[in-house]
């Protein structure tokens, strides 16, 4: 598996610090950052895929600093699912699902059988293969959702990088996601940014974020990692055991 870390991360967004000496060990499995609009979840996603440059510190994969990786290189070791993704809609989602190969294949290199399994696969992790020739626009949200999850797996990346991977999906698609995350983590490094604390409390990890800072990290069932989770969110949350998981529950007096 991957590592990642950052040091002292720092990222100003016209006036405003958005991230505020961010450092943090990205734990091997599934880790699930969290926090209330405006922590700074996504920014430092962006960071990590190396989308957006840092102000200060730095992000290192696999002990280099992660600029000193090539555009392709990177594109081979991180796929990366936008919280809005957009690609062509005239294209079937097969296609937009092959796409994903082009990190490993380059532009004009022919898809051999490997590519095809990993393909076909990738479109049956995500549950979108009932509709692999159909054309984006004829998509629903939550169907093109699945179609470009399955692009990002279809990379064979060992660190997936999630922003919002549960957008548009109805409940139980998040549970099949949920369950996916669960299985890949035993083989690849898994990050997602979730609104959902119920989901993301299965996770293996949380990153715990607020005002651009971490607040704390740990096992998504630590106690007080939920200290930090209801604090954050101003204990307009509790976090309670149900059987063997955690979830989170609103406060409503």
């Amino acid at each position: 598996m991957s590592t990642l870390r950052t040091q002292d991360l720092v990222v100003r967004l016209g006036r405003a610090t958005v991230l505020k000496g961010v450092t943090l060990t990205v734990p091997s499995g599934w880790t699930a950052i969290v926090g209330p609009n405006g922590a700074g979840k996504s920014t430092l996603l962006r960071c990590l895929a190396g989308l957006l440059a840092p102000d200060a510190g730095e992000v290192r994969l696999d002990g280099q600093p992660l600029g000193r990786y090539g555009a392709r290189e990177r594109a081979q070791r991180i796929a990366w699912l936008a919280q809005q993704g957009e690609a062509t809609g005239e294209l079937s989602a097969r296609e937009v699902v092959q796409l994903g190969r082009l990190p490993q294949l380059g532009l004009f290199a022919e898809p051999g059988p490997r590519d095809h399994a990993l393909v076909q696969q990738a479109m049956a992790d995500a549950e979108c293969e009932a509709w692999a020739d159909r054309r984006l626009h004829e998509l629903s949200g939550g169907e093109r959702q699945r179609v470009l999850l399955a692009r990002t797996l279809a990379v064979d990346a060992p660190l997936l990088l999630l922003d919002e991977p549960t957008t548009h999906l109805d409940p139980p698609h998040q549970v099949a996601l949920v369950r996916l995350f669960q299985r890949l983590a035993h083989e690849r490094t898994v990050v997602s940014v979730l609104h959902d604390l119920s989901l993301a409390l299965q996770a293996d990890h949380l990153v715990v974020m607020q005002a651009g800072q971490v607040r704390a990290v740990g096992r998504a069932g630590d106690a007080q990692v939920h200290a930090a989770l209801q604090q954050v969110f101003d204990n307009a949350v509790h976090i309670r055991r149900v059987g063997e998981r955690f979830v989170a529950l609103p406060d409503l007096g």
